[in-house]
């Protein structure tokens, strides 16, 4: 009978250690500013809010092409030095899948769902991502690239959805 005890309470210390741990995460926030690549106006700013069970992504893209559909993906590194946003390397995928759509199936971290522009060149968009952490163990984010593609992304070209250049760059920074 102790021994069931001692485990039963074994079990529930853990499961408070869990809580906590995803408590102590929620909250955490990233922002990145997305400058235009050279020869682009691509621009706009993007924040990342660590919620219990995903991270909200919300933000705004300005300087797209009026109703098109636009690549949009967390890459490997913080540097766009470049000027082409090349320096970013590739997708942000530290669970090794294959490239997908973002939510459906196998997909890499840095998978993202495609900005929809509108008759004036403007994404708006929101969406919580199961995806991706900030300030988490695999899937941490911050200090990560973000980039806005010229194509729409085809989900199914390996490694990169065949999203054509890369249009405006940024550094996903931590906030508070």
């Amino acid at each position: 009978m102790k021994k069931i005890r001692f485990a039963f309470a074994l079990s529930s210390l853990a499961a408070v250690a869990l809580v906590g741990c995803a408590s102590h995460l929620s909250g955490n926030r990233a922002t990145a500013k997305l400058e235009p690549t050279r020869g682009n106006t691509t621009s706009g700013t993007v924040t990342f809010v660590q919620t219990g069970d995903g991270v909200q992504v919300s933000g705004e893209v300005r300087g797209l092409k009026p109703d098109s559909e636009h690549g949009f993906h967390i890459h490997e590194k913080g540097d766009c030095s470049s000027g082409d946003g090349m320096s970013t390397g590739g997708h942000f995928n530290p669970t090794a899948k294959p490239h997908g759509p973002h939510g459906a199936g196998e997909h890499h971290t840095g998978d993202l769902p495609s900005l929809k522009a509108d008759k004036y060149g403007v994404a708006a968009f929101s969406f919580v991502s199961r995806s991706v952490s900030v300030a988490g163990p695999t899937t941490d984010i911050v200090g990560k690239g973000l980039i806005v593609h010229r194509d729409p992304d085809d989900y199914k070209t390996q490694p990169t959805g065949n999203a054509g250049p890369r249009l405006a760059c940024a550094v996903i920074t931590a906030s508070k």
